[in-house]
């Protein structure tokens, strides 16, 4: 059926304009004033934002880890995503050594068939670079459309990788067009640091932020960096949280490195301190990298604003407290690492960013969409408001004030990390490739309804910068 939105201001990463938006067949296919179409359903968008629908690229959704699964499916996580403004996530696919990198990506189509209600599209980890990996590489690129490989520096005897893994990939993903993405921390250090904590008889969750210190982050996002910069790659830094991290990246693009940040609204408005929490209520807080002094937030505010940290992911990684976090009593390092972050990841960026004059409004734009649509192979099919351009597209209230609570989120999981946070603005309708997902802020969309999306090979002369804009 074919949509007009009328009465809205469009905001897109480069303009901000009234205008009315005439939707057919999935696609935005006019925009201009006094627009009609028969038949049309008109959507009044007065005293609302119309952006483009978020693009969260570091989602967990149904994974395995720390003796559990995440809690929250592909089914549970898209609805609360798209009720939080999200239309495209990007999940990771984790791999087994010595399996088929095709296995691995198929059980994550398994776990998403039926399920999604938003489109969706894979990261796959390298946890080994060998003859039969190189083989495989080429054909996911060319098949399934993932472009996008990550390494993990941490996690070491579970998912590290060693550093020449990790520089044989930055070489290859060089040859194939893929962007390399890091978690980037010192796993052998941690390993060292966190045993002797244990040893000590240190094992309150504090002691998962203070055996991972900053120090560490930044150590490992320079290492990578700098391995980047040396096979002439791209890198991709997941989940910055201080401002050890954020100094490496920017001497790094100062050096002409293509090296790119993202950070998450945990490390802008949550810190050290929520781990402290007592009755074990600081498991809830538990995710890598940790939580840091309350000092770096502001430092990662300014790198968002000043263009030194460029996507805003949620790292969505659920876990109830009862039953799942509790399996860390008396032993830190077994509290499932990770927390819900997907369907709150707007709001606060534009609450604590936009509303508060940190970041303008069509920052705001770049960093929940259009830049990862860049960096992920998705623009401009998705990530901006634009004819020809998929009609993801959220119309938010920018004035409602409301409270965070997991008595009214949508995850699946039994508490909020930003339980009590008073915030301002909240998406009230949803809409992916034309279809409502979310209309009036009610669920009115379809598991299954989400569709998989082949994403185009990583291209360093694609425009990737906030003030460049789409060429019809």
């Amino acid at each position: 059926m074919k949509k007009i939105i009328k009465n809205g201001t469009i905001v897109t990463a480069s303009d901000t304009y009234q205008a009315e938006i005439l939707i057919e067949d999935g696609k935005i296919v006019q925009i201009g004033t006094n627009l009609s179409a028969i038949g049309a359903e008109v959507i009044d968008a007065k005293g609302c934002l119309v952006f483009p629908g978020g693009i969260d690229p570091h989602t967990h959704l149904d994974m395995p880890f720390g003796g559990t699964v995440t809690k929250d499916d592909f089914e549970s996580g898209t609805i609360a995503a798209a009720f939080g403004g999200t239309t495209t996530i990007i999940d990771f696919c984790l791999t087994n050594k010595g399996e088929p990198l095709k296995n691995a990506i198929q059980t994550w189509h398994e776990k998403s068939k039926d399920k999604a209600v938003i489109d969706y599209s894979f990261h796959l980890m390298i946890s080994e670079i060998n003859d039969k990996v190189l083989n495989e590489l080429p054909q996911v690129i060319h098949d399934e459309g993932i472009t996008s490989f990550k390494v993990f520096m941490a996690y070491k005897n579970v998912f590290q990788s060693d550093d020449e893994t990790l520089f044989k990939t930055f070489v290859t993903a060089k040859e194939l067009g893929a962007l390399v993405m890091v978690h980037a921390e010192n796993g052998d250090v941690i390993d060292y640091l966190t045993k002797k904590a244990l040893a000590e008889g240190k094992t309150d969750p504090i002691y998962h932020a203070l055996t991972r210190p900053a120090e560490l982050e930044g150590e490992a996002t320079g290492r990578a960096a700098r391995m980047c910069g040396l096979a002439d790659s791209q890198l991709y830094v997941v989940h910055v949280s201080c401002a050890e991290a954020v100094k490496q990246i920017t001497e790094a693009r100062k050096k002409g490195f293509n090296v790119w940040g993202e950070t998450c609204p945990q490390y802008l408005v949550l810190d050290q301190s929520y781990l402290e929490k007592p009755n074990f209520e600081g498991a809830k807080y538990v995710w890598s990298p940790p939580l840091r002094e309350k000092w770096n937030q502001e430092v990662l505010w300014n790198a968002l604003k000043n263009g030194e940290l460029h996507t805003f992911g949620s790292d969505q990684c659920s876990f109830d407290f009862k039953g799942q976090k509790e399996l860390g009593r008396g032993d830190f390092t077994k509290i499932p690492n990770g927390g819900p972050m997907i369907e709150d990841r707007l709001t606060i960026l534009f609450s604590e960013g936009v509303k508060k004059g940190r970041i303008s409004l069509n920052q705001f734009v770049d960093l929940v969409s259009t830049r990862a649509a860049k960096l992920f192979g998705l623009f401009p099919k998705k990530g901006t408001i634009a004819i020809g351009a998929d009609a993801d597209i959220v119309i938010f209230d920018p004035n409602i004030e409301r409270v965070i609570s997991a008595e009214t989120h949508h995850m699946a999981v039994d508490y909020n990390a930003f339980e009590g946070m008073k915030v301002i603005g909240e998406p009230v309708s949803v809409l992916v490739r034309g279809e409502y997902v979310i209309k009036d802020k009610q669920f009115v969309g379809k598991p299954g309804s989400g569709q998989y999306l082949k994403r185009a090979k990583f291209n360093m002369n694609a425009p990737i910068h906030q003030n460049e804009t789409l060429s019809i």
